[in-house]
Formats: structure tokens, sequence, C-alpha cells
């Protein structure tokens, strides 16, 4: 069976087409990329790189990493690689795929890297997932993950914010896509912008913000607040990770040198396939 959730599949599809990142600032879009990819070692890599993104989406990563490399691949189920298509349409060295990770689009033992960034905590093995992005890799070849956290880095408090909002998940992502457009859309407008403004000004008078409540957003714009607030509570499929547990996973998946991101979005890890 393929490691894929349909529905939330689908529901992805219909996210990167109505976001589909081209509205975003793009010393915005930069800034998210450079947080993402900041412990990838793009020195590592041989002269003539060739990858794969994992769950491309619109292929908003991949627009920063194709001229970095000879030759990108971009593997999404959903109808988002269309979307991808046209928004990498000037990247020559670019070939799309809508296949699920564990289809058999690149052969075993190909690729120089990977990453797979926000997708494998959508699917229902997320360990099988990551021993299928390493079976696709070189040895010696590193493998960049985000993978939702589980909060293991917060107080206690926090957790009980994200239960609640959790049930409110439960309720939207089961909802038609218009009425859960819409509720998602006044979420960032009711709750994303009054948190992250005041996490703005309290940051100017000096105080450290980093533990309030979406204050990630502070500097970033209306629609990314809009679209991770799709992203989170329109999704069916949702699972999170302690630090520990995410080490594990990509320990048994037969990666080494395991090395996390200190600094947001949580967590950003970084692994090489054994030699």
């Amino acid at each position: 069976m393929k490691n894929i959730d349909d529905k939330t599949v689908k529901s992805f599809g219909e996210e990167w087409k109505r976001f589909d990142q081209r509205g975003m600032p793009d010393g915005e879009a930069k800034a998210r990329f450079e947080e993402y990819f900041a412990v990838f070692p793009w020195i590592d890599l041989p002269i003539k790189a060739e990858g794969f993104d994992m769950g491309c989406g619109t292929g908003r990563w991949a627009r920063w990493v194709a001229p970095k490399v000879s030759k990108l691949h971009c593997i999404d189920p959903s109808d988002a690689i269309e979307v991808a298509k046209i928004n990498l349409s000037d990247h020559r060295n670019v070939s799309f795929y809508k296949a699920s990770l564990d289809s058999g689009c690149l052969p075993s033992g190909s690729q120089d890297f990977g990453y797979s960034l926000g997708v494998l905590h959508h699917v229902p093995d997320t360990e099988a997932a990551i021993r299928s992005c390493v079976d696709l890799l070189k040895p010696g070849a590193p493998l960049l993950l985000y993978l939702y956290y589980s909060f293991d880095n917060r107080p206690w408090w926090f957790h009980v914010i994200w239960r609640i909002s959790d049930i409110g998940r439960q309720m939207i992502y089961r909802l038609p896509s218009r009425l859960k457009h819409m509720i998602t859309d006044t979420i960032a407008l009711l709750v994303y912008v009054p948190l992250t403004t005041f996490s703005r000004l309290i940051e100017r008078i000096g105080f450290d913000v980093s533990s309030f409540p979406l204050s990630y957003y502070r500097n970033y714009s209306f629609y990314s607040m809009r679209t991770d607030a799709r992203d989170r509570f329109g999704t069916p499929l949702e699972r999170r990770f302690s630090r520990k547990k995410i080490t594990e996973m990509m320990e048994s998946a037969g990666l080494v040198g395991v090395r996390f991101s200190e600094s947001v979005p949580h967590w950003c890890v970084v692994g090489v396939k054994c030699k």
C-alpha cells in the first residue's frame, strides 16, 4: 500500500492551487528558504549535484535550490505539481513527477542530496517515509527534513493551547473547501494578526518574544499567515515528533551525523546516509 493519505493529498492540492506562493514577497520567500536550509551542507555537494524535493508542492523551495544544483527532481502526489511546473518553468534543470514518495520514480542510490520540508508528518508512516527518502540517496549524501515538533522545548501551557487548537482543526478540515478557506482566512485575520502584532510591539521595547504563540510570523506577510493557517487547520492528517524521536527515526533509516537547527522553525534537521 502507498504511504499516503488520500484526503490529505487532496487537501494540499486545493491549498497550493489557491496559495501558489507567487503572492509572497521575494525578500520574505528568500528569508524563509534560508531559515529552513540553515543546516544544509551546501559546501559538501558535488559540482554537478542531482537531488530531489519530496513533496514539492508549488515549488517554493525548488525555486531557490534549482540555481544551485545541476539537476532537481520535484515529486508530489497532489495536483500542486501542476502549479510547480508553472512556477519553475524558467528552470530547465527541473523535472516533475506526480507520484508518492515510495513510487519508485527515481532509482535507488542515485541522488546526491534530498530534502522534504513540511511533508513527512502528513503521511501515515513517517518513519517508513524517511526510509524511502534515504533509499534514493547515494552513500554520504545529505537529507534535510522539516517535521512538526511536539513542543518538547515549550512550557506546559503551550501544549494546552495547541490541544485546544487541534480540536478546532479536527472540525475545520472536514468542512467543504470554500467554507474551510473562509474560516482559515478568518483565523489568520483574528488570531495570527493580533498575536503577531503584539509580539512585534513587545519586541520593539526590548523583550524576548520567542516563546510567544505565533511570534514566528511577526515579520512575515498576511499572505504567509493565510497560507499557514490553511495548512495548520485545513489538513486532515498531522503528526508531531520530539527531537529525540526524530533522531531515532533518522538513525534507524540509515542516517548519521544528525544535526538540528537551533532556530525556528522546529524541527529542521539534516543527516547523512551511511557510507
